[in-house]
């Protein structure tokens, strides 16, 4: 069955990997509700958070094939229940609406915007949290004159991670094996070049 789940990326900065990452979905014909990118708390590591829509099979050979890219270090994927996330929106409303309105700025005060800039004709809120609350706020603002409005990629923290910081630092201490076992017809062969 069919639902939403949020893939994080974990990979080099490159150039042109977004290009190769999208490739892989349009080859499959699914669509990404959303992408954000971004750096992450290790230096020249960066972060592709994307949403889609989909089996949770498909789902696990997306990540499978995305891990092939030579600069992709790690793609996991998750439920909305095992991440913690959050959009951000901002909405353009005329400015005489909030001041002879009450009910308008009250709304504005329940959903938690923050005003960002105040202007003779208009006026921007910004608000975060899911997409349901974003566009809920959109259809209550439609009769009141809004003018503009534009939601932010889906960034998103998975629960039950230490981090991909951690992760790397256990890459790094991972002990190499204790012996090297040589290749005794390697061996032969070189002394046999050598004579």
């Amino acid at each position: 069955m069919k639902q939403e789940y949020t893939i994080t990326v974990y990979t080099e900065n490159q150039i042109g990997l977004l290009n190769r990452i999208a490739i892989i979905f349009s080859r499959r014909k699914i669509n990404i509700e959303s992408l954000n990118t971004s750096p992450t708390e290790v230096d020249s590591v960066h972060r592709f958070t994307i949403v889609i829509e989909e089996t949770e099979d498909v789902v696990r050979k997306l990540c499978r094939q995305i891990e092939k890219q030579v600069e992709v270090l790690k793609a996991y994927y998750n439920t909305n229940e095992e991440i913690v996330w959050q959009e951000m929106a901002m909405y353009k409303v005329p400015t005489d609406i909030i001041a002879t309105e009450v009910k308008v700025e009250r709304l504005l005060r329940e959903y938690g915007a923050n005003t960002v800039v105040i202007r003779k004709d208009y006026t921007v809120f910004q608000v975060t949290g899911h997409r349901e609350e974003t566009d809920k706020l959109v259809k209550i603002l439609e009769p009141y004159g809004l003018i503009e409005f534009v939601r932010s990629a889906r960034v998103a923290i998975i629960k039950n991670s230490k981090g991909f910081h951690e992760k790397l630092k256990e890459f790094e201490n991972a002990q190499p094996p204790e012996e090297l076992i040589e290749n005794e017809f390697l061996n032969q062969q070189e002394e046999v070049f050598s004579m």
